[in-house]
């Protein structure tokens, strides 16, 4: 079964950089870097399902431009404490939803033991259980699901997958490849599941399979825009 799996991901993979798009969220290569307040953000503008392109990409650069580069905002602590109806929260954010969600995971995030808030984001990421989510303090967040939560898992640099449609739909055409299997897209959990069986019975790891996943639905303008997006981390002098 181990050598099937591989040979049916090995041809969906066909000429996908997996690893490298992986290594670009573990190594924190991506355009937001290892700044903990924009990988929050980002997270945060994801919640309510825009692209990255036109919607994800513009919000996490208005923040920064309105609170991180003026110093208006330089910790979790201090973005626990903006209102969520600050007059400039709402032109960066606009979404309620987006904002309560930035608000509220910052909260726990600047409650945590550990000094520094990259750390606090880490840590909060590694210990997190998926399976558990709706009882985790970020997870509980009105507006957090489950693909939010693994999605700022991710950002963190953490090896796991998201129930995204993307996901959804690679896992359900490698199952209707394979012989008989216990690949289950019927919820969230049982999608991360299932991508958690397939990175056993591979060598491709979750993260791997969650960027293959985005590559195959993702077409190749969009996918050269967010790598030249990428290619620009924010506050470089080619940006500002």
């Amino acid at each position: 079964m181990t050598r099937t799996v591989q040979s049916v991901l090995d041809r969906h993979a066909d000429g996908v950089p997996c690893g490298e798009l992986a290594a670009d969220f573990r190594e924190h290569r991506r355009w937001t870097g290892d700044d903990p307040l924009l990988l929050l953000a980002e997270a945060a503008a994801a919640t309510t399902g825009q692209g990255f392109v036109d919607g994800i990409e513009p919000t996490v650069s208005r923040f920064r431009e309105a609170f991180v580069a003026t110093g208006r905002v330089d910790s979790f602590a201090d973005l626990a404490a903006l209102e969520r109806d600050d007059d400039d929260l709402v032109a960066v954010f606009g979404a309620r939803r987006k904002r309560h969600v930035l608000r509220e995971a910052a909260r726990v995030l600047a409650d945590r033991p550990e000094p520094d808030d990259l750390d606090a984001l880490i840590e909060w990421a590694s210990a997190a259980d998926h399976y558990r989510y709706d009882t985790d303090p970020i997870g509980s967040v009105a507006g957090v699901g489950p693909s939010s939560f693994q999605y700022l898992r991710q950002l963190a640099g953490i090896e796991t997958i998201r129930p995204v449609p993307a996901v959804v739909e690679l896992i359900d055409a490698v199952d209707a490849e394979l012989e008989p299997s216990p690949l289950d897209t019927g919820t969230a959990l049982r999608t991360i599941a299932s991508g958690e069986w397939l990175a056993i019975g591979s060598s491709y790891t979750a993260l791997e399979l969650d960027r293959l996943a985005w590559w195959t639905a993702t077409d190749a303008d969009e996918r050269a825009a967010i790598r030249e997006i990428h290619d620009t981390p924010l506050g470089t002098d080619s940006r500002d």
